[in-house]
């Protein structure tokens, strides 16, 4: 089997071997290429230590020398280059105590997570398989190398990283692997958050969100999203679901485009209706402000596992706004894009059809007609260019200040109180008409 290497990458490997030593393109991308994906990067391992490739390219970065890596540059392009390395004891479920280098690209191979990441490749030699990965790429399984507790005590990241490349791949995770995860899932609390949020946004957005139930059922969600247990333990008895919170959750983020703001609203969409369930007589399940409660949650949860403050800003107000039913007329559309914001307004229309789509049949066209007709006078008030925000408003504070209103808080009272007899009707949204407005408050006071 050939794998088609970028020219710099051959370049490299080229150089190393002419030098005297081996070298292989290795890991991830060697696994892509074999499933006719583009990979994303190119990593290179070599039985050169790493003072040695540091001598034979002049353009260099020790980006993880300890262990091994030097990351070469070929015409402003890096390419981690690392040594054959054997790792000591792992103390702390990610980094070993120390690495010692080798000249045997086995022994290498051998400290690796997964048999279809342990595979390496050259033109020379074609592709170095000792573990069967590419039997278990044929079978469509996550495996680990050697002993799976092993490979999980080095890096507990390790057992978050099967499942989402279960998601990825679309491949089973082996019955071994996974019920090692399911005994050392506890240890994933010793990894830091921003580890654990990267490889669960890699998850999300993948094409088979849905293994987050995999994570659920090997332990992983219990230490890093327990909110997602409480919510599969939690009932719907209503006419309009016909799943528990979780299953829902889950079916809602398959039914929307694989966008990390998207998938995670959808997520935590429902997070807060454990906390806000009532039953009332006739056994009927409510979750009466859950969407405000959700934000509140959904923005506490994002900040624990390290996301940035743009995402959780879009994220808690589409929670927020996901339940929202504005009226269905021009002024009704122009007051919630108001409301809601007009760059996450129209995310909702997605939101909301992932929503109801996860429901059950229960007045499913009359719900989806609602969105449809919401979608319809948007894109008219769009199209119409009609102000639905201060920045569009005819006057602005310069002009509430040439009419003597004293510059502070009264001036953005006044500017909103503008804008909401502009939203209400665009025709008045005339500079002439607005400082008469004003003029008139002027007098009255």
């Amino acid at each position: 089997m050939v794998v088609k290497l970028p020219q710099k990458v051959k370049y490299i490997i080229d150089t190393l071997t002419e030098h005297g030593y081996e070298a292989y393109a290795v890991g991830g991308c060697v696994r892509d290429s074999v499933l006719g994906r583009i990979p994303e990067d190119w990593d290179i391992t070599t039985s050169a230590k790493p003072d040695q490739v540091k001598e034979i390219f002049r353009r260099s970065i020790d980006t993880g020398i300890v262990h091994g890596t030097v990351t070469v540059i070929i015409a402003n392009e890096g390419f981690e280059v690392t040594t054959y390395r054997i790792d000591g004891e792992y103390e702390d479920s990610r980094h070993p105590k120390e690495v010692t280098f080798t000249a045997c690209l086995e022994e290498d191979l051998k400290r690796r997570d997964f048999t279809i990441n342990a595979m390496a490749y050259n033109e020379s030699q074609g592709i170095v398989d000792k573990f069967e990965g590419l039997e278990d790429l044929k079978k469509g399984i996550i495996r680990c190398v050697g002993n799976a507790e092993e490979r999980f005590q080095e890096d507990a990241l390790r057992m978050l990283r099967a499942v989402r490349f279960s998601a990825q791949l679309g491949f089973d995770i082996d019955e071994m692997t996974k019920e090692a995860i399911k005994c050392l899932a506890p240890a994933l609390s010793r990894i830091s958050a921003e580890r654990i949020q990267v490889e669960l946004v890699k998850l999300l957005i993948s094409d088979h969100p849905e293994q987050i139930l995999t994570a659920y059922q090997t332990g992983i969600t219990k230490v890093i999203l327990p909110e997602f247990d409480t919510m599969m333990e939690t009932p719907q008895n209503t006419p309009h679901h016909k799943y528990c919170v979780g299953e829902h959750t889950v079916k809602a983020m398959q039914g929307i485009k694989a966008d990390k703001v998207l998938r995670l609203t959808m997520l935590l969409h429902d997070v807060a209706k454990p906390a806000c369930r009532t039953v009332d007589k006739a056994g009927i399940d409510h979750f009466y402000r859950h969407p405000q409660k959700g934000s509140e949650m959904a923005t506490e949860i994002l900040k624990r596992l390290k996301f940035d403050n743009e995402t959780i800003r879009y994220v808690s107000k589409l929670v927020y706004w996901h339940d929202d039913q504005p009226k269905l007329t021009m002024a009704g559309i122009r007051k919630a894009i108001y409301k809601v914001g007009e760059d996450i307004f129209p995310l909702l229309f997605m939101v909301k059809f992932a929503d109801i789509h996860a429901q059950s049949d229960y007045h499913q066209e009359e719900k989806q007609y609602e969105i449809k007709k919401m979608m319809e006078i948007y894109e008219k008030i769009i199209e119409q260019k009609d102000c639905i925000s201060l920045k569009d408003l005819a006057v602005s504070g310069k002009d509430l200040i040439e009419e003597g209103i004293k510059p502070g808080k009264e001036i953005g009272n006044l500017l909103n109180k503008l804008l909401m007899i502009v939203i209400e009707d665009p025709s008045k949204n005339e500079r002439q008409q607005l400082i008469s407005y004003v003029r008139e408050l002027n007098k009255a006071k």
